[in-house]
Parts: C-alpha cells; structure tokens; sequence
C-alpha cells in the first residue's frame, strides 16, 4: 500500500493511547467503506500487502489509510467518485475521505461487533468493459459521426497528474465522462461507463489540461 509501510511501527505502539473523540466507529461505518472500496485486493489472495477485513487488521495502520485516501493513492485508479458514472467504481467520495479522516483524528474507535456487516461469499474482479476498438481525442474534439460510448481511458496525461474529460453535446448539454486524479500508467485500465452514453455527431469532447488526450471506446 505504497508508503504504509513507512511509520508503522510508531503507529503500531501509540494507537492504543490515542484519546477518543468521535461517533464514528468501525464497526458502524468504517468497515463498510474498506470491505465495499478495499476489500478485493486487501483480504488473502488479493495481491495486497496486508488484510484490511478487521479491525485488528486495520488499527494499526489507520494513520496511514487516512494519508493513503487524502492523498488519492488508495484506492488505485485514480477516478474521481461522482464525476461521471462509471462501474465497478472502487473510489472514495469527498464526504468518505471526511468519515475516515474523522474517524482517525477522533482515535478510532472500533465500536459494538453488532454492527459488522457480513463478509461476501466470493469477491469477484470488475468485469471488462465490452467495448469495441478505441479512438484517441484531443481537447476539442468533434466528432463526425455518433458514437455509443461505452468505456474512457486516459492517452496523454503526466504521471502523478490529472485529467478531466466531458462531453458537451451538440444541444449544449454537458456530461462528464471522468476525471482522473494523481493518474499512475500502473494502473491503466478502461474505465467503464454504469450505462453507454448515446454522443450524437457534432459532440465536442472537454478535455482539461488541454494538451491531455483521453480514449473513447464505443460499446458493443
């Protein structure tokens, strides 16, 4: 999990002294968030460095879970959540990196078992996109013909950098697309739209920072 590693021990030997301040627990609304965003790469067999499906597992490491998600190096991927609707979206919304910034600051409370949600049978990866071949575009792009988009990915964009992508339909309407932040080529992967979008000919396609370019896939 990148730079968790870095102060563990510290953390390892301080939580149990960290004074509580908060409602929120983890029984109640952290375990929830790290089974639904962290639970199918940090669990046995998931390619992750360490379990994160307890609260024994995740106590010691809650400082740095808090640097991970504010920085947007956790979960990987780098998409934004709420802007654009994608599947299989594993990131964090702003009022979720606020609940688990709280819950750390507040001493992280673990909270009555009676609360746990229960584990899913069988963690499954994300599905690929059924999307057929790509087109790269640059920031104003029009296109000439209709396309049914079915997934985006980012073409032309700094590591450790962001990218924002919409679409602004020919009746002046905008949709987002996706916007990717603190963007690493390790994780480059399509990001799949929930449900295709219909661009009609004379779409102009947003991109910021404009010299970015992002792939389009049509879907099948």
């Amino acid at each position: 999990m990148g730079r968790l590693w870095l102060g563990v021990l510290a953390a390892t030997l301080g939580w149990a002294h960290d004074p509580i301040s908060t409602k929120l627990t983890y029984t109640r609304e952290i375990s929830r968030l790290l089974i639904e965003r962290c639970g199918r790469c940090h669990r046995e067999g998931g390619g992750a460095p360490m379990p994160l499906l307890s609260y024994a597992d995740v106590r010691p490491w809650a400082k740095a879970i808090k640097e991970e998600v504010l920085e947007r190096r956790m979960p990987p991927g780098g998409a934004v959540r709420g802007f654009g609707t994608l599947a299989d979206d594993t990131s964090l919304s702003q009022e979720e990196l606020h609940v688990i910034a709280d819950w750390v600051e507040g001493g992280a409370p673990e909270g009555d078992p009676a609360y746990l949600p229960t584990l899913p049978r069988e963690w499954t990866e994300p599905k690929p996109a059924a999307v057929g071949p790509g087109v790269t575009v640059k920031a104003g792009t029009v296109l000439r013909q209709s396309l049914r988009l079915g997934a985006v990915t980012a073409a032309k964009v700094a590591e450790g950098g962001s990218v924002k992508a919409a679409a602004q339909l020919p009746d002046g309407r905008v949709e987002p697309l996706v916007w990717l932040h603190g963007y690493r080529r390790k994780w480059k992967r399509n990001y799949a739209l929930e449900s295709p979008l219909q661009l009609p000919a004379g779409t102009r396609i947003l991109i910021e920072p404009p010299q970015a370019e992002i792939v389009l896939y049509g879907a099948r």
